[in-house]
């Protein structure tokens, strides 16, 4: 219910024009068909990386959107000296795979999440933190993808540990209100609290990374936040934890990131778009003859408001 989009809303149920809506395109196991993750996993690491070597001064990253394909984003890697940097990497899908991707590429090694806690390596490295990895059940302290994705209330997050022996964050998990965040804000003036960067990926504001103050753009995607008072800050500076969150990261990639959603809008949607009876279509379709669908029918009262 964005109010930005009432009256477009309104005009789509008016003119009769059917809205599918495609983040809701997904296969029987509930997972999405199409989507820009990867795309923006694969900006948002380069971002968070680019980000620490400006706050460092130990290598430095062009920008991915002065660049004209993927391919040559890679080329950019070619004979890049990374320091002994360590990385964590949260999630497991689209923008995680997207965020791999990139640490892969920049030869970054990955470790299992134990040793990276228990080790000191002479040459940068990665784990990456999945939900069994980062909950723990209240009263059992056991982890049930299950049960987390019914009752997230029920858990406590076991980020911190992490937070004490990581440079860069590379955020990919999903989040709602009712989901724990990874660490609190008070957390960030603790000494044990070393992390530099953080590249919010999945970009939720005051979200899983609460120091998250909200969307900065592709030409200026950094912002800094004061370790003392919580106020947002130029970037780059002292006591401070520089944060990256921008919207909309797959358009620094822009002919990549169409070409890979139409392929996949092909492969997966476009017959069920010739037909009347595809259940994937209809469980995506917003409007249609000029009413809300009934899983959608919670727009009503926002569609009648007419301030």
């Amino acid at each position: 219910k964005q109010e930005y989009n009432r009256k477009l809303l309104q005009t789509i149920l008016e003119k009769r024009i059917r809205l599918i809506d495609y983040e809701c395109l997904e296969h029987e196991d509930g997972q999405r068909i199409i989507g820009f993750g990867f795309f923006a996993g694969v900006v948002g690491a380069h971002n968070g990386m680019m980000a620490y070597g400006l706050r460092t001064g130990l290598f430095h990253l062009d920008r991915v959107y002065k660049q004209q394909s993927f391919r040559e984003l890679v080329h950019t890697y070619f004979g890049l000296r990374l320091p002994n940097v360590k990385v964590v990497v949260t999630g497991s899908g689209r923008v995680a795979h997207g965020i791999l991707e990139i640490m892969n590429l920049m030869g970054i090694h990955e470790v299992e999440p134990d040793e990276y806690l228990e080790r000191r390596f002479a040459y940068p490295v990665y784990t990456q933190l999945k939900g069994a990895d980062l909950y723990r059940h209240k009263k059992t302290g056991g982890y049930s993808r299950k049960e987390f994705h019914a009752h997230p209330e029920l858990f406590d997050c076991t980020f911190l540990p992490y937070a004490a022996q990581t440079d860069i964050l590379m955020n990919g998990i999903y989040w709602d209100a009712t989901i724990p965040r990874l660490f609190g804000k008070e957390d960030i003036q603790s000494a044990g609290f070393i992390i530099q960067t953080i590249a919010d990926i999945t970009d939720d504001k005051n979200g899983s990374v609460p120091i998250n103050a909200g969307d900065q753009t592709i030409e200026n995607p950094v912002y800094g936040i004061s370790r003392k008072t919580f106020e947002k800050t130029e970037p780059y500076i002292e006591d401070s934890i520089d944060v990256m969150a921008v919207g909309n990261l797959p358009n620094e990639l822009p002919k990549d990131a169409s070409r890979y959603f139409g392929e996949q809008l092909i492969k997966y949607i476009l017959e069920g778009l010739l037909k009347t009876d595809s259940p994937v279509i209809q469980r995506a379709t917003i409007t249609v003859d000029g009413h809300l669908t009934e899983s959608f029918r919670y727009l009503q009262d926002f569609v009648n408001d007419e301030n």
